[in-house]
């Protein structure tokens, strides 16, 4: 049975790797009241969330003219993951939302669930986390992702593959 966390509202939330380039593996990491939650995603889908995240807080930035700027002080986050690394889960899925009577930014991220044979689909509920930041920290979260994204193989055709060739 998968479990249920939120934490509302997040101290930090960042997206980093661990590993040598090439078999890194990605981690979107959140903390706030006395809670520290690290889940493992793929790397196409640390991009979606830096491109969505920006997308999203542009077109409230445009609509919302009442809105305080979210642009973060870069040189002054802490965006590096926090010790214990420890993916909770592998995320399947990932959405994303706004409340704007609370002005905060809403990261769902929904276990990957991988059935076995034998198993019952219906009988099993992935995990769930919510995680509440603010526009700020999740504008953060977005330049830190695509940043660390960028940071792999400088040809990505080199994806680790050996290639052979016969003539």
């Amino acid at each position: 049975m998968g479990f249920e966390i939120e934490i509302d509202p997040i101290d930090f939330v960042t997206i980093g790797t661990v590993g040598p380039k090439g078999r890194r593996l990605f981690y979107l990491q959140a903390g706030g009241q006395g809670q520290l939650i690290s889940l493992i995603l793929e790397k196409e889908q640390a991009r979606a969330i830096g491109e969505t995240l920006r997308d999203m807080l542009d077109e409230l930035s445009r609509n919302m003219v009442d809105l305080s700027s979210d642009m973060p002080d870069m040189a002054r986050m802490n965006m590096e993951l926090r010790d214990p690394i420890e993916g909770r889960f592998r995320i399947s899925r990932i959405g994303l939302g706004y409340n704007d009577e609370r002005d905060l930014v809403l990261l769902v991220a929904e276990e990957l669930i991988v059935v076995q044979e034998g198993q019952d689909p219906d009988r099993i509920s992935p995990s769930v986390v919510r995680l509440w930041g603010t526009r700020t920290q999740m504008r953060a979260l977005s330049l830190y992702a695509l940043d660390v994204v960028k940071q792999g193989r400088a040809n990505p055709a080199h994806n680790g593959r050996v290639l052979n060739y016969w003539t």
